[in-house]
């Protein structure tokens, strides 16, 4: 499990916004929804799926080299990034991945835990057109592996003829959740595709939610819901930028993306068992406004 800190929290601190449930949700214009475990749900064999095609399909591109190999360097490669990037609300790079693992399957040693790659180094065991080659391979495989589920897109319709809709998600390669979109038939529902590797924050950064404003053509961060799974990425960073808020509780439970637990900083504007109580919660929410 990865946990992520919201800026301005300190040890020990615990900020409450929202004390109290509001009564009503309504002057809702613009809907966004996080990618991973909200609009597609991503269990560990789907996500090995993905990574086992790349390593076959990588390894005939550019190798030979043993499978298992491939495996393990990037399991571990994965953690270290995690390690070094969430704390500091960086997305991980899975092409800075891919030279790391490429360099270590050329014959490179890996720095010991908690020491730096000597990254120029690393670079000099592939080139930059084998990397794009990878992660290409890598977005393909996952659009491929990972099917979208067939209630999200319904949804997504009958949704966007009121509301101005978008994603906005950390997610390492946008090219991937670009090419999903496509593939599942949501493009012509979204105004926005707002994603992490972009816009060079994570969420829960205030910066990657104000990007996401300007993509939507929206001024007031209070006429925005974001809808996600994750507690603090997307439900106290949503709050603290001033949006509304929707924590969806489904998510696979072995779900290897990184998560966090909700800790009562903040109260959502809506608790949602899964993604499709979205539509009755705002109707039950909005009528009570009138």
């Amino acid at each position: 499990m990865h946990l992520l800190r919201v800026p301005g929290d300190l040890p020990g601190e615990r900020r409450r916004l929202n004390v109290a449930p509001a009564a009503a949700l309504s002057g809702i214009h613009a809907i966004t929804f996080d990618f991973g475990n909200t609009l597609v749900p991503v269990d560990r064999a789907s996500l090995e799926r993905v990574v086992d095609v790349t390593g076959r399909r990588v390894a005939e591109l550019l190798g030979p080299w043993d499978h298992a190999t491939f495996l393990r360097a990037w399991t571990e490669e994965r953690e270290r990034q995690f390690h070094e990037e969430i704390p500091r609300f960086r997305e991980v790079d899975l092409g800075e991945r891919l030279v790391r693992v490429v360099a270590r399957l050329r014959g490179m040693e890996p720095p010991p835990p908690n020491r730096p790659w000597d990254h120029a180094d690393a670079a000099r065991r592939s080139t930059r057109e084998e990397i794009a080659i990878a992660l290409d391979v890598y977005s393909r495989a996952f659009v491929e592996a990972v099917p979208a589920p067939p209630s999200v897109e319904p949804l997504l319709r009958r949704l966007a003829a009121r509301r101005t809709l978008g994603i906005l998600s950390n997610w390492p390669i946008a090219a991937t959740i670009d090419r999903y979109v496509e593939a599942a038939g949501w493009s012509g529902h979204l105004r926005a595709v707002v994603v992490s590797q972009r816009v060079g924050t994570i969420k829960p950064h205030p910066r990657i939610f104000a990007a996401a404003l300007v993509e939507l053509g929206e001024t007031d961060p209070a006429a925005c819901l974001h809808v996600g799974d994750d507690w603090a990425a997307d439900v106290v960073g949503a709050m603290r930028a001033g949006w509304r808020a929707a924590h969806v509780r489904a998510r696979p439970e072995d779900s290897p993306l990184p998560m966090s637990e909700p800790d009562g900083a903040v109260v959502p504007d809506l608790e949602l068992d899964t993604l499709a109580d979205l539509e009755s919660a705002l109707d039950d929410r909005e009528a009570s406004a009138e």
